[in-house]
């Protein structure tokens, strides 16, 4: 690796590469492994494995903040901040549509139908990329912002059941939001509090714990019958959710392992009767 390019061993000639690790002199890398693989798109990927010094924590900044996910905007939180979709599948779904049509008229063996599969591949290696890449600067800003993430503990396995929104979950990434706020938090020296899958968020309001009875999903606005205050349903949860992940991290219930994620408690997970009134926790 000199001079911005790649030679290996069977190219026919020099391939050209991006450094983005600027503390690290590509020159003196003396990796112990290189992984050499082709994706179906055609495009090829060099891992390099080395060993290089753990990076200092960030420094403290005092905040805390809890996530709530939704199908409205990709995030909320309790700040009241607004975190948008990216809309990538939506941008490439008429063109994704048009190339699968081609796909499918092809012969099967053909060198058409050869081009036309990378094709399609292409263009889902381009939502897939734009995904990505959306989902690891939402994750590093809020590492970087924040000294403990509360976030839920979300069924998705359950959640894809519902097959009006099925795709729409699917689409939205929060299993892999969630890996990478925690191996960046742990990373970092951050704090990323889970909590509990049943605990209702959007339902308890924020300001006197009043607990409802009910809330239909398409209710986006509610207000408290306790203490009259208006909700906004995504902020009010994350609100929740940041409470419940402080109490979870100043009680000390939960057992610290290896990491910075707090686990679920080890009791039968069962969701309690929800009634009318102020919850007891």
């Amino acid at each position: 690796m000199r001079d911005g390019v790649l030679r290996l061993a069977k190219t026919t000639r020099p391939l050209r590469f991006v450094w983005t690790w600027p503390d690290v002199d590509v020159g003196a890398l003396d990796p112990t492994s290189v992984t050499v693989t082709k994706d179906p798109a055609g495009r090829w990927f060099v891992t390099l494995h080395a060993d290089v010094p753990h990076p200092a924590p960030l420094p403290a900044t005092g905040a805390s903040a809890g996530v709530d996910v939704g199908l409205t905007y990709f995030a909320v939180l309790s700040t009241g901040e607004q975190i948008g979709h990216p809309k990538d599948w939506e941008r490439y779904e008429q063109l994704l549509k048009r190339y699968q049509r081609r796909l499918s008229r092809c012969q099967k063996g053909s060198l058409n139908r050869a081009k036309a599969r990378v094709r399609v591949a292409k263009t889902y290696a381009r939502v897939t990329d734009a995904r990505r890449d959306f989902l690891h600067k939402a994750s590093t800003s809020l590492v970087q912002r924040f000294d403990m993430i509360a976030i839920e503990d979300l069924n998705l396995r359950g959640m894809v059941m519902n097959r009006p929104l099925a795709r729409a979950i699917s689409c939205s990434g929060w299993a892999e939001f969630r890996s990478m706020l925690e191996y960046k938090a742990e990373r970092c020296g951050r704090t990323v509090a889970v909590v509990d899958r049943w605990y209702p968020s959007s339902k308890t309001c924020s300001t006197c714990g009043h607990l409802l009875a009910s809330l239909s999903l398409g209710t986006r606005h509610w207000m408290c019958p306790r203490c009259g205050t208006l909700h906004d349903r995504d902020i009010n949860a994350a609100r929740n959710i940041l409470a419940a992940g402080l109490a979870a991290t100043a009680c000390g219930g939960d057992v610290r392992r290896a990491g910075t994620t707090w686990p679920r408690p080890p009791v039968k997970q069962e969701p309690r009767p929800v009634r009318e009134g102020v919850p007891v926790f």
